[in-house]
């Protein structure tokens, strides 16, 4: 527990001082401005990131979008005040309150399709982003509450330590997953799916997060 507040606290301070309150009181007028159109639509990716940038925008906080060097990587990540950010939502109407799913951390396709080679070009993934940002929206009509979140970059490094196993009954090419351990204790569990290429992260709990902002929005049909 130690180990885990002492984190909270070293890279909430960046997190805090990246944002900043302003950004935080923006975004929230944004997601309602958006809700106001969109009653029942959280938003979620492309839409999410024109919130933020519009956002830094009103902020006067500078900010530049960084183009992606291949294919299998995200369309865009942003770059603010030398801060590598990558932007995540997870906003279904069964998402958990405490364990998040990150459906597509990233694209894992090309060949060869094997373990140590999945598990490499996530690593390599990840070394491009100091943060992650995620939106995530609770239903719980007429009430969805938002939890605005870091996940740490750090604890999804852990993957390389993973022992991935082939599950499914798919022919041909085999999907692998792993539960990643730290401490001795399940932290999340990562699915490399064979159908679309995709690396799932599954089951991380919202605790292990830095909660950077927390709010409720009425929303009628």
């Amino acid at each position: 527990m130690g180990d885990r507040l002492w984190y909270h606290a070293r890279f909430g301070m960046t997190i805090q001082s990246t944002l900043g309150a302003d950004f935080r009181e923006v975004l929230r007028g944004l997601i309602a401005v958006h809700h106001s159109i969109y009653p029942l639509v959280p938003p979620q990716g492309i839409y999410f990131e024109a919130l933020v940038e519009r956002a830094f925008k009103r902020t006067r906080k500078p900010f530049s979008w960084i183009e992606p060097g291949g294919r299998n990587l995200p369309r865009h990540d942003l770059l603010v005040e030398g801060t590598r950010l990558s932007l995540k939502t997870e906003t279904g109407r069964g998402t958990d309150p405490d364990q998040i799913l990150i459906t597509k951390l990233c694209t894992t396709e090309k060949e060869p399709w094997a373990a140590e080679d999945l598990i490499q070009r996530v690593v390599a993934h990840l070394s491009r982003y100091d943060f992650i940002l995620m939106l995530r929206a609770i239903w719980r009509l007429p009430v969805i509450k938002y939890q605005l979140l870091e996940v740490p970059v750090d604890l999804l490094r852990l993957v390389k330590t993973a022992s991935l196993m082939p599950v499914g009954r798919r022919k041909g090419r085999q999907s692998f997953g792993a539960d990643i351990l730290a401490a001795g204790q399940c932290v999340y569990h990562v699915h490399f799916d064979a159908a679309d290429g995709k690396c799932q992260i599954r089951n991380l709990p919202v605790s292990s997060c830095v909660r950077i902002d927390e709010w409720e929005i009425q929303v009628t049909d």
